[in-house]
């Protein structure tokens, strides 16, 4: 579990799972990264990578230890850039967004598993109509296709979601297509469906769910429609900022995170999951769930609540996909959770 140790949290977090309750169990916490708020694991669960999302942004390794937790490998090495909030791993390679400099980075992984630089960057370019948060390109996520042979990365800042190919030997990136979304939506995340054939962008700026459709031939993402995850006022001065997107794992249900009205919608997908259908919303268990993960299982939900301090999971039901909740755990300032 990761945190923002500028504001109170540990670092990184390992917790044991009790697979009968879902119930987690910290075990340890290691500070050597500066402000990890997010996690990923490597291909073969052996090695776990952070950003540090800070000025001078940096991913960290770790090596899951049974007496000690975990075991930082390294030191902290540069993406070249400001702001990584969001990494994952592709091939043999790290690759981040980073949001304050409007870009991705790409790091060499070397046989160990150790990230290597120097860093490739692939700067984005535009802005949307939003003068506070558009005036220019803010990285939110980076994820590969089902294939694994290309990365996606989607920017807030240019209503813009970029397909680009990875060079396997320089780690370079290209841009392959880029689909253009509805302007002001401020896209976050995405998610694809198992089927393999539609993704779905959650949207910060406007919360709204944007369907699209994805060619795995040409590589191109095309819009399709759009649902609401949240009433776009939201409630008297409370303006609803969606998080974290997350697709059952037989493509059944989606659930989005949805913070400052503190809920978890959740959608049943029918059909080939084109046209999501929301049937109903519950708290997420404290303030600000700036994440949202499955069990491996697909049968629990965990929410990472930045502002209340703590993990919350979910039961999910297996017939609807609502989410019911079975407990917490206190962990300042959380920002996500990974399965290892």
């Amino acid at each position: 579990m990761g945190s923002f140790t500028s504001t109170g949290g540990g670092g990184v977090t390992t917790a044991a799972v009790d697979p009968a309750t879902g119930a987690l169990t910290p075990i340890a916490t290691t500070g050597a990264l500066a402000d990890p708020s997010y996690l990923a694991l490597g291909a073969d669960g052996g090695m776990l990578y952070a950003v540090s999302e800070t000025n001078h942004g940096a991913v960290g390794a770790f090596r899951p230890s049974d007496t000690e937790g975990l075991v930082p490998i390294g030191s902290p090495v540069a993406v070249d850039a400001s702001g990584p909030t969001h990494l994952s791993v592709t091939g043999s390679h790290l690759v981040t967004a980073n949001y304050t400099s409007g870009s991705v980075s790409t790091l060499a992984l070397a046989a160990d598993g150790r990230p290597t630089g120097p860093a490739s960057v692939l700067r984005h370019h535009g802005s949307g109509p939003d003068a506070d948060r558009q005036a220019e390109p803010h990285a939110h996520q980076v994820l590969p296709d089902p294939g694994g042979r290309w990365v996606l990365s989607v920017d807030l800042g240019t209503d813009s979601l970029r397909v680009c190919a990875l060079d396997p030997v320089t780690g370079a990136l290209r841009v392959h297509s880029e689909a253009v979304l509805p302007a002001g939506n401020g896209p976050r995340h995405l998610a694809f469906h198992p089927g393999g054939a539609l993704l779905y962008v959650l949207n910060e700026l406007r919360p709204l769910l944007t369907v699209c459709r994805w060619d795995a031939a040409t590589r191109a993402v095309e819009p399709v429609g759009e649902v609401p995850v949240a009433p776009e006022g939201g409630s008297g001065a409370v303006r609803p900022s969606p998080s974290a997107v997350r697709v059952s794992p037989d493509g059944r249900f989606l659930w989005a995170a949805v913070r400052g009205l503190d809920f978890i919608a959740a959608f049943a997908l029918p059909g080939e999951g084109a046209e999501p259908r929301l049937t109903g919303t519950v708290p997420c268990g404290g303030r600000w769930p700036r994440d949202l993960v499955l069990d491996p299982a697909g049968q629990r939900l965990y929410a990472a609540n930045e502002h209340s301090g703590d993990v919350t999971w979910f039961d999910v039901d297996p017939l609807t996909g609502l989410p019911r909740r079975a407990g917490s755990v206190p962990v300042p300032a959380a920002t996500c959770v990974v399965f290892g």
